[in-house]
């Protein structure tokens, strides 16, 4: 078997090895799986940040849920709150006998259900001599300013509430004209 002559490398060149073909071929499949690790890794940190982020926004939503779960409930004990308002506002001023009795009885109830209310993040929104907040106020009407400031409520026909600061209901005023 005679040897096929290998070409002699010219002036100034070296021959190659196929040990340095073979090196520089290991080089590139190297570098090649540190750029599928360091993908790989963001990847990790972005699956792992996103299920971070999916169960603060399910504690938060739980949170949220939790503190309104009542807001129902609550309203309907604004009808309760209005009617025992009312009628000391019919009784009017220091009745006599029974009638005494009675309103006194209705102050205390209405004073522990508001009391229940605020302890369960019910606030009453009672505007009177306050800016128009259409946020918290329903204009029912509007009236001469007299000594009130305009866009300011001159009277409350029925008082708004707030659940952890949301409108539950919103208050009905009474708002003083512009000049």
């Amino acid at each position: 078997m005679t040897d096929a002559p290998q070409p002699t490398p010219e002036a100034g060149e070296l021959p190659i090895d196929p040990l340095v073909i073979e090196l520089e071929g290991l080089k590139n499949q190297l570098a090649e799986a540190q750029l599928a690790v360091a993908a790989a890794r963001d990847a990790q940190l972005r699956a792992a940040a996103e299920a971070e982020n999916r169960i603060r926004r399910a504690e938060n939503e739980a949170a949220k849920a939790k503190k309104f779960a009542a807001e129902d409930i609550v309203r309907d004990f604004l009808g309760v709150t209005d009617s025992l308002e009312l009628g000391m506002k019919a009784a009017g001023p220091a009745p006599e006998g029974v009638a005494k009795a009675l309103v006194e009885g209705m102050a205390m109830t209405l004073k522990q259900l508001l009391s229940a209310l605020e302890k369960n993040g019910v606030k009453q929104v009672d505007p009177v001599g306050a800016p128009f907040n259409a946020e918290h106020h329903q204009a029912m009407s509007m009236a001469p300013a007299g000594e009130v400031q305009a866009n300011h409520v001159i009277s409350v026909m029925q008082k708004g509430y707030l659940l952890h600061d949301r409108l539950l209901r919103p208050a009905l005023v009474v708002v003083a004209q512009g000049s």
